[in-house]
């Protein structure tokens, strides 16, 4: 009798832990499809640092929402004589872009980060163009006016970097190309320089993590709630649904293959992409010609609008020597 009561235990124990296994399984796979596939209505990006229960715990259940990253402007608000570009990829895919001219002979490409589109980075290519530098604002496939609706937090944005460079080759005459990307779109140039051979004459990076799993670790972190498992589910559900080992997309990585200058910027305060993370980055790239500029209580932020003078300072001296 005891023994049967016993097996009884047992089953109802394991159902409950298989239960729950496959539970933190749906789970991951919605938060992972939600992070990855932007919604074509009209929801409003999540908040995981939320300081109330129920938001959090909503959050959790449900995923964060986030809608396709939709152009606020057009390419007039540059600049009058900035104009609309199309850089083709193939025949499902083309990227939006804002080409404006410059007097210099440099031209910088900026690639915004996740969940944005070009016109985040109007502030940051006036900077540009009133030194007399030409400037390419390109949005990734699944913002502004590129097509598709889908993220892979810079894994495949890469190949979008190296269309960018080559479309620049074959139709501009400048000298050099500088490419300036903010926290995703530091991620996808560094890929893009490791895995697909561009050469740019120098980087400027913002905000840029080392690894995914410590990105999406420090979301978990920012949550309150422990990483284990979660964290490593989701990263192999994103993997599963975007075709791609998500565990191997690490800038960190990427850097050993930078052979030219590189400006790092980064926030203090920054809780997505950590200082330390950075720092591994920085550490790891091999060039001589590198720097990194802290700003003062920077969070994850476009850093331009934080501390503009800071910016125009550092960004500016950093290309004059370029």
């Amino acid at each position: 009798m005891k023994q049967r009561r016993y097996k009884g235990i047992i089953e109802i124990l394991l159902g409950i832990v298989v239960g729950g296994l496959l539970l933190l399984n749906v789970l991951a796979y919605q938060h992972a499809y939600a992070f990855l596939h932007f919604s074509t209505s009209d929801a409003v990006p999540g908040k995981y640092d939320t300081t109330s229960i129920s938001g959090k715990l909503a959050l959790l259940l449900q995923g964060q929402s986030i809608s396709r990253p939709q152009p606020s402007t057009n390419p007039t608000s540059v600049h009058p004589d900035c104009r609309n570009q199309i850089i083709t990829i193939s025949t499902q895919l083309d990227l939006g872009a804002w080409y404006c001219a410059g007097s210099s002979n440099k031209l910088i490409i900026l690639f915004h980060g996740y969940a944005m589109e070009k016109s985040a980075l109007i502030n940051e290519a006036k900077a540009l163009l009133a030194i007399g530098h030409a400037v390419l604002l390109v949005d990734f496939r699944g913002s502004g006016t590129s097509s598709a609706a889908y993220t892979t937090i810079g894994y495949v944005e890469a190949e979008d970097v190296a269309a960018s460079v080559r479309y620049v080759r074959e139709h501009y005459a400048y000298k050099k190309i500088i490419l300036y990307g903010q926290s995703m779109g530091a991620a996808a140039i560094f890929r893009a320089v490791d895995q697909l051979g561009i050469a740019p004459d120098a980087l400027i990076v913002e905000s840029i993590f080392d690894s995914l799993f410590n990105t999406v670790i420090n979301r978990f972190d920012n949550l309150g709630v422990p990483y284990f498992p979660s964290a490593f589910l989701l990263l192999f559900w994103g993997g599963v649904q975007a075709d791609f080992n998500a565990f191997t997309h690490n800038p960190v990585d990427y850097a050993q293959a930078i052979a030219c200058p590189v400006l790092f910027l980064h926030g203090e305060q920054d809780s997505k992409a950590r200082l330390p993370m950075t720092m591994r980055v920085y550490n790891t790239v091999p060039v001589q010609q590198k720097k990194i500029v802290v700003f003062p209580e920077a969070r994850h932020e476009s850093l331009y609008r934080h501390h503009p003078t800071l910016w125009q300072s550092t960004v500016l001296s950093f290309l004059a020597r370029i």
